[in-house]
Formats: structure tokens, C-alpha cells, sequence
């Protein structure tokens, strides 16, 4: 896990990841937004049909970002499932895997909006939101308390930069001194840009933590196209 830039909400910092997960050191926990899992079954079911290992590859990201940080809690900032028959679909081999990693780490599950009412025979506990010390945890952002700070998940978020003569686009965390909204970690998620409406009045001065091929990389909102 690259620990060449932090995020810092209310005094407690965040190591984004190259997965898209973060890493909490102060509360050993590793959050990770939207695996949305079963995904690609989903697509298929309506025509649109790609190779069905979605499920399968990001557990195995997740489990090598768990391997990196070692979290004593697995939190998930929902729409871990793509829809409420996701559970259902999912290959016998994918869900022992999955209940090998809720095994061995104290997992939450925040329901979303994809996955208002998780499985619960996954491993781990379900609940709406939570609190991480001075952090809320949820998976839509809300209009925050003048003391509040959040992280949450949902929008899928991605910038583009201009560097050398070309364009950069890649999913990132974007930030400000109050909130964060992380980017999606399952592997057919789409990524939407922080200069769409949806982003509007979410953030002050924010920066954007883009995920490059080696690296996460830093940027100012003036950098942001």
C-alpha cells in the first residue's frame, strides 16, 4: 500500500490505495465503496454480456490489499452487491472465498443503495452508517453538521489532467478538510467525473488522489479538468 500521500479528516489520516481501498492506521480498518459483486451476471441478464469474472478478480484485489494492511475491521461503504439477487448468482467457488476474508476480519457491511439489505449469511454485520472516531462512514454523502466529517462512497468518482500534451483520466479520491468520497472498487463500475453536477457544492477546495498504474498521485482542484 503507498504511503506517499494522506488524507486528513478531523485529525485522522487516511492512506489511500492503488486497489482503491483506504487504510485507517488509528483504527487498523481498510474501507473499501461499491465492490458492487455479481455485476457482470447482472449485464448479462439484460444482453450485454462480458467475460464473467468480476466477482472473482476484485475479491482477490481485496484480498491483496487485506494482505498489505493487515486491518483488524473490513468495512464497506455499500452497494458491495449489485442487486438484491447478486447473492444468488454468485459462483460456489467466489463465495467461499468471500467467507474466508469476513472470516479472519471483523467486517462491516453499510447497506447502499444497490444492496439495501445484504446477505446475511456472508459473514459480518449489517448497519446503515457509522462512526470511525470523529468520521461518519455512509454510503451516500449527506449535508454535513458544522462538526461533521464523512467518507462515504456512491459516485464513482474520476478526474482528467492535462500533462505533456495529453490527457489523463483515472478513478481517484477526492477530498476536502471535511469530506471524502472514494472511489468505486469493483472491476465493472464506471467512473464518473468530479466536474459532473452530481459533485456540485460537495466540496470547498478540494484535491483529487488519482490511481495511476504505479502510484497514487495528488492534485488541486485547479489541475482538474
Amino acid at each position: 500500500m503507498s504511503r506517499s500521500h494522506r488524507i486528513t479528516l478531523s485529525g485522522i489520516d487516511f492512506i489511500p490505495d492503488l486497489s482503491g481501498a483506504i487504510f485507517a492506521p488509528e483504527f487498523s480498518a481498510l474501507l473499501v465503496a461499491d465492490l458492487h459483486l455479481e455485476k457482470g451476471t447482472s449485464l448479462a441478464r439484460r444482453g450485454v454480456h462480458l467475460p464473467p469474472y468480476d466477482t472473482r478478480e476484485s475479491l482477490l484485489q481485496l484480498e491483496a490489499a487485506l494482505e498489505a494492511t493487515r486491518p483488524r475491521r473490513l468495512i464497506f461503504l455499500g452497494d458491495s452487491f449489485h442487486d438484491q439477487g447478486a447473492r444468488e448468482r454468485i459462483d460456489a467457488a467466489d463465495l467461499t472465498l468471500l467467507r474466508s476474508i469476513t472470516a479472519r476480519v471483523e467486517t462491516v457491511w453499510i447497506t447502499g443503495n444497490h444492496d439495501p439489505a445484504p446477505p446475511e449469511d456472508v459473514g459480518g454485520i449489517i448497519i446503515e452508517e457509522m462512526e470511525l472516531g470523529p468520521v461518519s462512514l455512509r454510503h451516500q454523502p449527506k449535508m454535513l453538521r458544522a462538526d461533521e466529517a464523512e467518507i462515504s462512497g456512491h459516485l464513482h468518482p474520476a478526474a482528467a489532467i492535462h500533462a505533456r500534451g495529453h490527457r489523463i483520466r483515472c478513478r481517484c479520491f477526492i477530498a476536502d478538510h471535511r469530506r471524502l468520497i472514494m472511489p468505486a472498487f469493483g472491476s465493472y463500475t464506471g467512473a464518473l467525473s468530479v466536474r459532473s453536477e452530481a459533485f456540485k457544492g460537495l466540496f470547498g477546495d478540494f484535491h483529487v488522489w488519482m490511481i495511476g498504474d504505479q502510484a497514487v498521485h495528488c492534485f488541486p482542484a485547479a489541475r482538474v479538468r
